[in-house]
């Protein structure tokens, strides 16, 4: 059985920074945790990496949402001082949207048996992506370890663990 854990956007502006909130603070050590785990059990981990440019705020995202963050290079843009060795150890996405076509690629081709995803945000970065997984993967079980994930309230963090249940993906 081949298996991968999915590390979405663990970075400083989504956990302390421009974006941060307490309930992000809150599932670092538990994702911590889990990614020390996961190397013990031989796991394929993989980590994506919100990216955007100095010219942010004139994206669809940026006038959407106008909060510079991730910026490629900043301190806000890099992994928690907490991941940040076992990140580099390991591939990293770079995305610049919510969702990584690159990650759902490498799951295809990889044929992972199962995945799991954690990190930041569940109701927008982590469904993004597991939703591409799912139309990549449709036979592969997914899941979501929801004790290592936090949305950016936490109603819309519940409403997104709601919504993926109902695609068939395994919260937990």
């Amino acid at each position: 059985m081949k298996r991968l854990l999915v590390v979405v956007d663990m970075q400083n502006d989504f956990v302390d920074g421009a974006l941060g909130t307490s309930e992000a603070v809150a599932i670092v050590p538990a994702v911590v945790e889990k990614v020390a785990a996961a190397i013990c059990e031989n796991v394929y981990i993989v980590f994506t990496r919100d990216t955007h440019g100095e010219d942010y705020l004139d994206t669809k995202e940026g006038k959407m949402l106008p909060v510079p963050h991730c910026v490629c290079g900043t301190e806000g843009w890099q992994m928690i001082p907490q991941l940040e060795a076992y990140a580099k150890e390991r591939k990293i996405f770079d995305k610049p949207t919510f969702g990584s076509l690159d990650l759902m690629a490498y799951a295809k081709e990889q044929c992972f048996d199962t995945i799991e995803v954690i990190g930041l945000c569940t109701d927008i970065c982590v469904i993004s992506n597991v939703m591409l997984l799912k139309a990549a993967l449709p036979e592969a079980e997914i899941t979501v370890d929801s004790r290592c994930c936090a949305g950016v309230t936490p109603e819309s963090h519940e409403n997104a663990l709601a919504a993926m249940k109902m695609c068939q993906i395994i919260c937990h």
